[in-house]
């Protein structure tokens, strides 16, 4: 019960890591908040961990928006007292060659898995510093490390994440808050459905372990993140790859 009675929001919760991460926080005792754009996945997502036992509760936000990102925070508290864990998870993808990449395709990825990390992150941390201390964690990617084509959109947002993480670490480590990142590689998630079935071949080909990875192995991450054994942890990008940036 590595995270018993803490109080974790989750955003993309409604789905694939963010649904897996909820699962194995409350495994550990966590209660969980699920944030999610998806109403009836959120809902859906929910009524599963209360069949499980676990405490949870949905709101449905777009986390570009710093409204509804500020209304699942004051929600949070209201109903739970605090806040001890935010999982930055929420993200899309909007992939294109750079010369027919849209500025709609740009925008739409900057808000989300940019600036939605900023709104969350900005909104969490007074009621953190008001209880002496806290866990965020971002979600960022090897494409943030290492660049991939087709996407200059997505691949912006997570260097800026890594980018986030690390200043964030400086600014409010003395307030007992941790902040790390986690570089997911090639994950089966709804996202890498959309990819060639020969692009993830070559993916597999090109990871050491011979497997993609699975929504479990990015949110066991999350959770050693989380928990006090990671409490001198911070500033850090965990590759969580199987060795594909070796």
């Amino acid at each position: 019960m590595r995270l018993k009675d803490k109080v974790a929001i989750i955003t993309g919760g409604a789905r694939g890591i963010g649904k897996e991460t909820a699962l194995v926080f409350i495994r550990e005792g966590a209660k969980v908040v699920l944030g999610d754009f998806d109403a009836a996945a959120g809902e859906a997502a929910v009524q599963e961990i209360r069949a499980l036992g676990g405490e949870a509760l949905f709101f449905p936000v777009n986390v570009a928006d710093p409204v509804q990102v500020r209304a699942m925070v004051d929600g949070t508290v209201e109903k739970s007292g605090r806040i001890d864990i935010l999982v930055n998870n929420a993200g899309i993808t909007r992939d294109a060659l750079l010369t027919k990449m849209t500025p709609e395709q740009w925008e739409q990825v900057i808000a989300v898995n940019l600036t939605g990390v900023f709104n969350c992150t900005r909104a969490v941390v007074p009621v953190m510093i008001s209880q002496g201390g806290g866990r965020i964690i971002n979600a960022a990617s090897v494409a943030g490390l290492y660049g991939n084509v087709g996407q200059t959109n997505y691949a912006a947002t997570k260097a800026g994440v890594i980018g986030m993480t690390r200043s964030w670490a400086k600014e409010l480590g003395r307030k007992g808050i941790t902040v790390n990142a986690v570089a997911p590689g090639f994950i089966v998630t709804d996202m890498t459905a959309k990819v060639p079935e020969k692009v993830l071949d070559m993916m597999k080909e090109k990871t050491p372990l011979g497997r993609l990875g699975q929504p479990r192995d990015v949110a066991n991450a999350y959770l050693f993140l989380a928990s006090d054994e990671a409490a001198y942890i911070n500033g850090v990008v965990l590759s969580v790859d199987g060795g594909l940036v070796l």
